[in-house]
């Protein structure tokens, strides 16, 4: 998926009231950009972390600059949660998730009293689909999720759950924005609720898969499948 262009370099000073950010550009001038993530960052809104940001020549925004990417331990990170379904979608259509080729994509589908990310149909299955985009490494070389307690999150394992007893195929999907990571584990020290439930959703069927994007400043996709830790 290409990302918005150019993209303007600058340096984190700080992130502040979940949506904002004080960046200083390379002129010397700083700049407020919206942030497009709920989570808490961690490791990522490390103030004097290198960044990239976009701006919109959209006269009714109140803020002009959004924040894209942060570069954590010499990789880019795409720290935009808005982007992460729609970067699974583009691997969706162009069948480059194992085992779920040949699917009709249809995003935002209505599930009991939630909304999934994604409805999947082939000519043998319908495949209900979560999307989580992790920013957060527990351990080296071991990405993790949430990076801070997640109800919402909860609510869409225990909704997956339900979809395996109805008979569906159930998957949630953690796409790893951080490069060093080789595996996924939950991150049972922030959330134990939610590790408890995804080791609960496993063992009813519900299928975990764990992928790793490619991020540069042009563009961003899926790319390999990680091992699932659990």
């Amino acid at each position: 998926m290409q990302l918005p262009q150019p993209l303007i370099a600058g340096r984190l000073i700080r992130r502040y009231k979940r949506f904002l950010a004080d960046v200083e550009l390379a002129d010397g001038n700083t700049v407020t950009a919206h942030t497009p993530n709920t989570g808490s960052m961690q490791q990522c809104a490390v103030p004097g972390h290198n960044v990239l940001l976009s701006q919109s020549d959209n006269p009714k925004r109140k803020l002009a600059w959004s924040w894209e990417l942060v570069e954590v331990n010499g990789h880019w990170v795409d720290i935009n949660t808005h982007r992460a379904n729609r970067v699974v979608e583009e691997a969706l259509n162009n069948d480059q998730v194992d085992t779920l080729q040949g699917c009709t994509v249809r995003p935002e589908f209505p599930y009991a009293d939630s909304r999934i990310d994604f409805m999947l149909e082939s000519p043998v299955e319908k495949v209900l689909l979560e999307v989580k985009n992790v920013t957060l490494c527990c351990t080296e070389g071991a990405a993790c999720f949430p990076d801070a307690v997640t109800t919402r999150g909860q609510k869409h394992l225990r909704d997956l759950m339900k979809a395996v007893d109805d008979g569906w195929r159930a998957v949630i999907f953690f796409l790893v924005q951080r490069r060093e990571a080789e595996a996924f584990a939950p991150a049972d020290r922030i959330d134990p609720e939610y590790g408890r439930l995804l080791r609960k959703a496993v063992g009813s069927g519900v299928e975990v898969m764990v992928y790793r994007t490619i991020v540069n400043p042009q563009r961003t996709c899926v790319g390999k499948p990680l091992q699932l830790l659990l």
